[in-house]
């Protein structure tokens, strides 16, 4: 039994973990986290959920809850998430990081935690998404040395970074299956003249707009013919279930850097 600490519990995807937690049989609800201006801190966590009272109160001092929980969820922010891996490197607990936006040097301190402590760092938990990403390995592999690829990525008005984390990863497979790194062929800006496009590159589109929760496609471009491989989420439930899916896991994990590819047991 995996007891998890929920980092957010009263943003939206805080609400839909704590909702994962409570119906997983694997899990169970130690802590729920949020900053110390929070107007949830010191409420019941069935009252913010709208589920039944779990004897549980939001915290914004997890550091006194350590004897409370195994393993520490995050979807907030890159900073306020790097200072929980930071706790948990230091009181030998589990992560699972679904927060995006990171910076290379940020990605690094993650890494190096993960020397010491079990974590699976994924920009999209959901299930449905992982087994996408397998298809698109496979479609890579068959095809994408001959094809033009383009990443077209949509989500709600108010997500802060561009493209998302589930489309960087996205052309991230692609790219390592032709045996390439997405820094040397993605292309994210095209204005004005442009010129051709040019042979091995990957292109993103992004939208913003409205409440949508995340859709994705990936398109294999040849001359008559084009292949479409896309995901479209409608719940952010789907995320959190797989995040607890995750917290599980790792729960009985050594120290080591893991997805959901590992999760899924997806890899080859």
């Amino acid at each position: 039994m995996a007891n998890i600490a929920i980092s957010g519990a009263s943003g939206r995807m805080g609400l839909n973990l704590i909702k994962a937690c409570l119906q997983n049989p694997s899990s169970t609800l130690g802590v729920a986290i949020e900053r110390e201006a929070s107007a949830a801190i010191g409420k019941d966590v069935g009252d913010i959920a709208g589920v039944e009272s779990q004897s549980v109160k939001v915290v914004s001092n997890y550091q006194n809850e350590s004897g409370s929980f195994d393993v520490l969820v995050d979807f907030t922010r890159p900073e306020a998430c790097l200072e929980k891996l930071a706790f948990c490197e230091a009181n030998n607990k589990a992560i699972v990081i679904g927060t995006t936006g990171f910076t290379d040097e940020q990605k690094e301190q993650i890494t190096s935690a993960s020397e010491r402590i079990p974590v699976v760092f994924a920009p999209n938990m959901g299930i449905g998404v992982n087994v996408t990403l397998k298809l698109l390995e496979l479609a890579a592999k068959a095809i994408g040395q001959t094809v033009d690829i383009e990443v077209i990525e949509a989500h709600h008005k108010h997500k802060v970074d561009a493209p998302s984390g589930t489309a960087l990863k996205m052309g991230e497979v692609v790219a390592e299956a032709m045996g390439q790194k997405l820094d040397d062929v993605g292309v994210y800006a095209r204005e004005g003249i442009t010129g051709e496009r040019d042979e091995g590159t990957i292109g993103f589109s992004t939208i913003r707009g409205g409440d949508i929760v995340g859709e994705h496609t990936v398109m294999f471009i040849d001359e008559g013919e084009r292949i479409e491989i896309s995901h479209k989420a409608t719940s952010r439930m789907t995320f959190a279930t797989g995040a607890i899916r995750a917290a599980c896991w790792v729960s009985m994990q050594s120290a080591g850097l893991y997805d959901m590819q590992d999760v899924l047991g997806l890899k080859d």
